[in-house]
């Protein structure tokens, strides 16, 4: 599912990966753990190509059997609309838009039916858990609601890969641990793949692998 190669990241001349490779298998859960500044959200970033590696004559990025190293600008925004999805920490949901219109923003991106946008939506929500938050906004929702609704806009568009940085950072431990259980059940339900950056031993722990970045390099697998 995805398969990287000498991944490099430099900014201002700080070397930030160091010719990183790995390998994650179709419907896996991998967290990337490591101390603060090692480089696991860039990594995450540039495996989920929001961000862009060092060019190398080495470097290699396939995912979901796709080699994106080679990709514009425009054609890497399309791929990810059609078979990426993100979680981040600060949930990213627009305060103007209700539950059902956070949820549909990257279907409208893809230029996807309104009204089978919102059916959709309204489904992923209700399976969620979120049947009466449905037309609430953002500031109407806790901080769990809040984090479940960008679980669902992760979803619209049914991706193979859902890359998470630090989900569960800003939930008390009964939200992170809702939301750690929902990961696997959604595997199961979807076998998408997960990449997930985490703090959180415990869902490192519960993930089927774990992968340690220090200074930027795997430490182990």
């Amino acid at each position: 599912m995805i398969n990287a190669s000498s991944i490099y990241k430099t900014f201002n001349k700080l070397p930030v990966l160091k010719g990183i490779s790995l390998n994650v298998r179709k419907g896996e859960i991998v967290a990337i753990t490591g101390p603060s500044g090692a480089g696991k959200t860039t990594l995450l970033e540039i495996l989920g190509t929001l961000s862009l590696a060092d060019k190398k004559n080495n470097t290699k990025i396939e995912l979901n059997g796709i080699d994106v190293t080679s990709f514009k600008k425009n054609d890497l925004a399309k791929f990810r609309n059609q078979n990426l999805g993100f979680i981040f920490q600060s949930h990213k949901l627009l305060p103007e838009f209700t539950s059902i219109e956070n949820v549909c923003l990257p279907a409208w991106i893809a230029k996807n039916d309104n009204k089978e946008s919102k059916n959709k939506a309204k489904k992923l929500l209700i399976k969620l858990g979120l049947k009466n938050r449905l037309n609430r906004y953002p500031s109407e929702l806790s901080g769990g609601e809040q984090q479940r609704v960008a679980v669902a806009r992760a979803l619209i568009n049914d991706p193979k890969i859902i890359f998470a940085d630090e989900p569960s950072g800003n939930l008390d431990v009964e939200n992170a641990n809702e939301l750690h259980d929902l990961f696997f059940k959604l595997r199961d339900l979807t076998k998408s793949t997960f990449i997930i950056v985490t703090h959180n031993e415990n869902l490192a722990n519960k993930s089927d692998r774990k992968i340690i970045i220090k200074d930027g390099k795997v430490y182990n697998e």
